[in-house]
């Protein structure tokens, strides 16, 4: 008895070694983006001590608060199993949007603010009428719909950007301007430091967060992506719950374009032309965060800051500004490696 014990013994040690191992494997995994981020912080601080004013690190958030925004949105609709490619293209005509109400129609800011959010949701109707009604698939639907925009927005304007003294296509001079307070959204800081964009970054996060981890209508979304036929089952409409993701997702990305144009001013032809993107980027490295593997406000939120950080730490530090979507390439492939990649015992 006593050998069988003594025989025993390194075996049971080493199989807690080995969960012990598996155990701090996952947990690095689970937190390999902050650590990444961290590491980011600490290494460009080092290099460029401006890096770390504080100045610099709100500029950071100012700059991917729109692309945090509009991840979000994306990240709604990848919860119930689909997929917004029109998000860029709604951001873009909604910068069109909020400039012509303006400069043309001569509206205040709360009219125009109204106005394109209300945009914004119809056209995520419109897409989930498509996708749900129509049965056409999410990828060609909302496809269609970026091209649609994408020509549409320019046509009031016969393709020319947005400005004060516009002169249209009937050859009238519009003499609307941007009403100031619209301008706050973009360029006013809260206390002198806080961005108002950045403070709707967080109010768009919370939001989200407390909806879709906290909250029946949540459970159900993931519930639709993860198994429409069990949730129809379950007595939930999956066909109103993906309707409500896109009708998200469209309000959002309109409240970037907002955004946008309240920073720059003006109703500029080719703005959000990389919004898509990065938007995609963020949400799909948010899958890393905390290990989830699925779609998160929370990752999609730190897949942007991750982002933001890396590109202008390496602006700070001079490096070639045609590398960048390279590593931004290279960043997602990382994160989506460390999520999915596991090591496998070989079979016997």
């Amino acid at each position: 008895m006593t050998s069988t014990i003594d025989e025993a013994a390194p075996v049971q040690r080493n199989a807690n070694r080995v969960g012990w191992l598996a155990d701090l494997g996952t947990a690095l995994r689970s937190s390999a983006v902050f650590i990444l981020l961290a590491a980011l912080l600490l290494g460009f601080s080092a290099a460029e001590p401006a890096f770390a004013n504080l100045g610099n690190l709100m500029s950071i958030l100012q700059a991917v608060a729109v692309v945090a925004i509009l991840g979000a949105g994306v990240t709604v609709t990848l919860a119930v199993g689909g997929f917004d490619l029109s998000i860029g293209a709604i951001a873009a005509s909604s910068v069109m949007a909020a400039s012509y109400a303006m400069i043309v129609w001569g509206l205040g800011a709360i009219a125009t603010v109204l106005l394109v959010l209300a945009f914004g949701a119809l056209i995520g109707l419109v897409n989930a009428f498509l996708i749900v009604r129509l049965k056409v698939p999410d990828l060609l639907a909302t496809l269609s719909m970026m091209f649609l925009l994408s020509g549409l927005q320019l046509i009031p304007t016969a393709g020319r950007s947005i400005s004060a003294g516009l002169i249209l296509p009937n050859g009238t001079t519009a003499t609307g301007v941007y009403d100031p307070a619209f301008l706050l959204i973009g360029r006013a800081n809260l206390a002198g430091i806080v961005p108002v964009s950045v403070v709707l970054m967080a109010l768009v996060a919370i939001a989200l967060f407390v909806l879709t981890e906290r909250t029946r209508i949540g459970r159900l979304l993931f519930a639709t992506g993860g198994n429409a036929v069990a949730t129809r089952l379950a007595g939930a409409s999956t066909a109103r719950l993906k309707m409500l993701a896109y009708v998200i997702s469209g309000t959002l990305a309109s409240l970037g374009g907002i955004v946008i144009a309240a920073r720059v001013g003006r109703g500029d032809v080719s703005s959000g032309g990389s919004l898509l993107m990065d938007a995609v980027a963020a949400a799909l490295i948010g899958f890393a965060v905390l290990g989830k593997r699925r779609p998160n406000v929370l990752g999609t939120i730190v897949g942007a800051v991750f982002v933001g950080v890396l590109l202008n730490g390496l602006t700070m530090l001079n490096a070639p500004y045609y590398t960048q979507d390279f590593v931004k390439g290279a960043v997602l492939v990382g994160a989506l490696a460390l999520t999915y990649g596991t090591v496998r015992s070989p079979s016997p």
